[in-house]
This record gives C-alpha cells, sequence and structure tokens, in this order.
C-alpha cells in the first residue's frame, strides 16, 4: 500500500469514527449533532470514492468517472452540512455582528446553491465531457480531460462552493480559537481552522492549474506532480480538521464521562430522598421490579442514562432535587439531630471536612425516618458547599458517608426525640 492509499484509509477511517461517535445525538433529534454526522458520513463517503474498492463498486454500473462526480457531489453535500452546523453554533451569539450576518449569509446563499452546482456538475458530467477517455489514457481525472473548456466549468463550479464554504468555517473557527479560554478547546479550533485554510489553497491551486492548462497544454509529467502536490495539500487539511474537532469532542467527552460517574454516585442518595419526599423528582426513579434491591443496578443505569437530556443536565437535576428534598427534611426531622450527627461522627474519629461530611450523611440518613413527620419550621443544619461547583464534589463526599452510615446510626435513630413542630 502506498503512502497516498494509507492516508485515504486513515482518513475514510477516522470519518466512520466520527460519525458513529456523534450518532447518538442524530437519534436524539439534535440539529447540531445531525449537521455535524451527516458531514462526517458525506466526507467519509466521499473519501471511500478515492479507494480501490469505491472505484469498483461504482464502476459496475458502466459509466466512466462516475466515482469522481459522486465524489464531488458527497463533497458538497458534506460542505454545506458543516456550514450549517457552524453557523448554527456561532448563530447563539449576537446576530446583529459582522461575523454571524456573513456565515449566516454564505449559509443561506449555499444551502440555495448546492443542489443547482450539483445539478450544473451533473449536466456538465454527462452532457459536455468526453468520457469516452479511460483510466488508459490518464490515471487523473483532470490528465484524462485535459484541454476541455468543460473542464473549467466542472472543477471551476465545485471548486468555488467547497473554497467558498472552507474559508467561511476557517475564518469563524480561527476568530473562537482567539476567544478560546482552554488551552486544548484552542489548539483543537486553531488546528481546524488551518485545515479548512489548506483546503481553501487546495480549491485555489486546482481551479489555477485546470485554467493554465486549459489555456496552455502541460507536459504530463507537471500533471502527476501537480495531482501529487494538491492531493497532499487535501491530505492535510482533511487531517488537520479532523484532528482539531477531536479535542472538543475530547473535552465534551471527558466532561460527559465525569457527569455520568457523578450521577452513578449520587444515585442511592437522590433515590432515597426523592422516594421519601413526594413530588420533588421531575422524573421519578426507575422501579423496575418493584424497585426490589436485585434490580438495583437496572434501576440506576435508566436512571442515570435515561431521559432527552445529557448527563450534564441530569447532574444539575440531581444537585437540585438532594437539595430540595434536604430543605424538606429540615421542616421534619428533630431539632438537635445535626448536632448530635456531629457529635457521633467526631466521637468515631472524623475531623475537619470528612466529619462534616459524615455528620451530614447520618443527618439524611436518620432525618429519613421522619419523612412523614407533620412539616414545620426548617431545623438547623450545616453543609459545607455553596454553590454548584463546589456541591457536586461535596455531595459525592457525602455519598459515599450516607452509603456506609446504616449501621453507624443507630445512636442516633434509638436517641432521638420526638420533632418539636413550628409552624412555618
Amino acid at each position: 500500500m502506498s503512502v497516498s492509499d494509507a492516508l485515504v484509509a486513515l482518513i475514510t477511517g477516522l470519518l466512520l469514527l466520527q460519525t458513529a461517535v456523534r450518532f447518538p445525538a442524530v437519534l436524539r433529534g439534535r440539529h447540531r449533532g445531525r449537521s455535524l454526522s451527516g458531514a462526517f458520513a458525506a466526507f467519509a463517503a466521499a473519501w471511500w470514492l478515492r479507494t480501490d474498492s469505491g472505484r469498483f463498486v461504482v464502476g459496475q454500473l458502466g459509466v466512466h468517472d462516475l466515482p469522481t462526480l459522486l465524489k464531488h457531489i458527497l463533497a458538497i453535500v458534506g460542505i454545506c452540512e458543516l456550514l450549517a452546523y457552524v453557523s448554527d453554533v456561532y448563530h447563539d451569539e449576537d446576530t446583529t455582528a459582522r461575523h454571524i450576518k456573513i456565515t449566516s449569509s454564505v449559509h443561506r446563499t449555499a444551502a440555495r446553491a448546492s443542489l443547482a452546482t450539483m445539478l450544473c456538475l451533473s449536466a456538465v458530467f454527462f452532457l459536455a465531457l468526453d468520457r469516452s477517455k479511460t483510466v488508459a489514457d490518464s490515471p487523473y481525472f483532470v490528465g484524462r480531460h485535459v484541454g476541455e473548456p468543460a473542464l473549467i466549468i466542472y472543477l471551476g463550479l465545485f471548486n468555488a462552493y467547497t473554497g467558498a464554504a472552507a474559508a467561511v468555517c476557517a475564518y469563524q473557527w480561527g476568530r473562537a480559537a482567539r476567544l478560546a479560554a482552554r488551552k486544548s478547546l484552542r489548539t483543537g479550533l486553531t488546528m481546524m481552522a488551518v485545515g479548512m485554510t489548506l483546503l481553501v489553497l487546495y480549491s485555489f491551486l486546482r481551479t489555477a492549474y485546470v485554467t493554465a492548462i486549459t489555456i496552455r497544454p502541460a507536459l504530463a509529467t507537471a500533471g502527476s506532480v501537480q495531482e501529487h502536490i494538491t492531493d497532499y495539500v487535501l491530505y492535510a487539511g482533511f487531517l488537520l480538521w479532523m484532528l482539531g474537532s477531536i479535542t472538543p469532542a475530547t473535552h465534551a467527552l471527558a466532561s460527559r464521562l465525569r457527569a455520568i460517574k457523578a450521577l452513578v454516585g449520587l444515585h442511592r442518595l437522590w433515590r432515597d430522598l426523592v422516594l421519601a419526599i413526594d413530588g420533588i423528582a421531575l422524573h421519578p426513579p426507575s422501579m423496575i421490579f418493584g424497585g426490589h434491591r436485585a434490580a438495583g443496578a437496572i434501576n440506576m443505569l435508566r436512571d442515570v442514562l435515561a431521559h432527552d437530556t445529557t448527563p450534564q443536565i441530569r447532574l444539575g437535576r440531581y444537585v437540585t432535587e438532594i437539595r430540595d428534598a434536604t430543605y424538606e427534611l429540615r421542616r421534619r426531622a428533630p431539632s438537635d439531630l445535626f448536632q448530635r450527627a456531629r457529635s457521633l461522627a467526631e466521637t468515631e474519629g472524623h475531623t475537619a471536612q470528612d466529619a462534616d461530611a459524615v455528620a451530614e450523611a447520618y443527618w439524611l440518613r436518620s432525618a429519613l425516618r421522619a419523612a412523614g413527620a407533620p412539616a414545620g419550621a426548617p431545623v438547623a443544619f450545616h453543609t459545607a458547599s455553596d454553590d454548584f461547583a463546589s456541591e457536586v464534589p461535596w455531595l459525592q463526599r457525602v455519598a459515599r458517608a450516607y452509603r456506609q452510615a446504616g449501621p453507624h446510626i443507630r445512636p442516633l435513630l434509638e436517641a432521638q426525640p420526638p420533632r418539636s413542630v413550628h409552624t412555618a
């Protein structure tokens, strides 16, 4: 396998991988995910048509150069979908800003022009190009049709469309890279912008070369050199764009996995609290097999992974519902329960924040016994977290102590005095 074939296979594989990774967003009906996944899928099919297997499969239809036409049509579909994605992402910013107006205008124009461009390419391909020439005349599409005026029209249309769209993408990602706060995101956006810039350069070089050889034919060796140079510009552009797009996607995936891990850690605490206090949970906990302990893992997976929201949104909901349930328990628990929970934690040897987390866990576990009591004024309660950024790690710490609190809270339950109710 040549270096060129290896690069084509690598790019095709990366595009298919990106398509697969983003497919869940398509199933959830997310517009941005659908646009980006569509772009990757179209580009993957276009690159597959550059391979021997792709050309062989399409070649069975018996139309010379049909893989080239389909490759260009798929590339137009891909760049149009990519432009739709970029336009949608940055449309959330100030719509009166110049860069937003430019992108939106180009996207509207490209969306209208895409079908017309594909129809024009097909018309020129079938009606104007001399398709009697085969790979025996030249291994390259341009070489087979060199000197034909229709070639300028065909590649001019294709390169003008894709080059303009790539320029807009490069502009937006370059601007976003300058404003990005995280180094990883800034690096990824810069790579994407440079990749698109190389695709613009590719479109310019191809158009300039085709125009030049139509006016004055060049030697076959010059055509071979040109093909190799522009191909490597294309390879470099796509690889930079894809590797750059992986960086933000990797950060998003890591954030999603951290949220799922936090949800798993908080699930037992969240489930116990929202089952004890009616009306707290937006989505009640899963109750497969009546919520029996034997189905605990299945119920947890359904709660953590179900519902049409991201794990980050579910995590925010878990935190909010845990705190809402905590407040309701404060209206029902004995007034001195927290002081006794804190004393018990210190008696067991816990100190500092560790004692705070254990005391909160003991209080929650004990206060659940009073969930059905009449509500009154909130009793004293202390928690170390004061904002969402600190709330999640703190509640994870509390949840770990909560899961182990069962045998420890017996002294609290045995000495639990009646709740002193004060009307709210």
